[in-house]
């Protein structure tokens, strides 16, 4: 700026040196002020224009950093939407996975539904079955004293209790005429039900036995409960194959061996009749 200001002073002086009258001189200042006034005003147009320049950079600026945080925010949406597409893409596999693990899981319950009812229902026949061969053995019974014979149901099968005193003598095996005849009504209501398993138990008192042959509860117990399988089986044709027959000795009493009343009851024969498992099970696999 101040060498176009000496240029301009230049022209003037030159004008002034040149100019022999006052009209030159007049002129030449007339110029210089036009001049001078042509450079102010070039100046603030320079200034305005730098001024504008310097706005026009920083808008520029602000523009180019917005345009930045813009193209940051799209690529951040379409990351996120890269993820969204695949959440949606693993929720519709799940989603069909859950639905055939329902349906799968509603299978299932259906199929355990059908097999609760089956139990059910064979639970409840074999209740029925249960209450048929109390009242039939009852029935064959009537005249027998409760002490001797003892009918019930526990755990779900038929137990039959012939009293010691009823089926042997003291320290022997061998069935008396009197306990042959009860076993005979036993057998009748028993060969109605040839499905049936018997399980035969024979039960001492604590007193240990004495006698050859024999060299303890556990002998007694066993050859009184075979006893009466062999009785069944030869003189009332109960089929061998339905009996099991064995020997507690004197460790499941039912009440203390202290006294002889409590020994008494301790010895005793329990005739246990039972479905057979088998048929039970294969009944069940039949309708899993």
């Amino acid at each position: 700026m101040k060498f176009i200001h000496f240029i301009l002073l230049f022209a003037v002086i030159g004008a002034t040196s040149s100019c022999k009258t006052g009209k030159k001189l007049k002129a030449a200042e007339a110029q210089y002020k036009s001049l001078s006034d042509q450079y102010v005003a070039l100046e603030s147009k320079l200034t305005d224009c730098e001024t504008a320049n310097n706005e026009a950079d920083k808008r520029r600026r602000v523009s180019d950093k917005e345009i930045e945080e813009l193209n940051k925010q799209i690529a951040f949406m379409r990351e996120n939407n890269t993820a969204v597409l695949g959440q949606l893409k693993d929720l519709s596999v799940v989603t069909s996975s859950q639905a055939e693990s329902i349906k799968k899981s509603l299978d299932n319950i259906g199929a355990k539904d059908n097999y609760i009812q089956t139990i059910q229902s064979a639970a409840a026949r074999k209740d029925s079955l249960n209450m048929t061969l109390v009242m039939n053995l009852k029935g064959a019974m009537a005249n027998m004293q409760d002490d001797d014979v003892q009918i019930q149901v526990e755990k779900g099968i038929v137990m039959i209790s012939l009293s010691d005193k009823m089926l042997f003598k003291s320290g022997s095996y061998d069935i008396s005429e009197s306990a042959s005849n009860v076993l005979g009504k036993v057998a009748q209501v028993l060969n109605n039900q040839p499905d049936l398993e018997i399980l035969i138990e024979g039960h001492t008192d604590n007193v240990p036995i004495v006698k050859a042959g024999i060299r303890d509860n556990w002998d007694l117990s066993a050859l009184r409960a075979t006893s009466i399988a062999r009785v069944l089986q030869t003189k009332y044709a109960i089929n061998p194959k339905r009996i099991t027959a064995g020997g507690k000795s004197e460790f499941n009493p039912l009440t203390t061996n202290d006294t002889a009343e409590g020994r008494s009851i301790n010895r005793r024969t329990r005739i246990i009749i039972m479905p057979q498992l088998d048929q039970f099970f294969k009944l069940l696999e039949r309708k899993m």
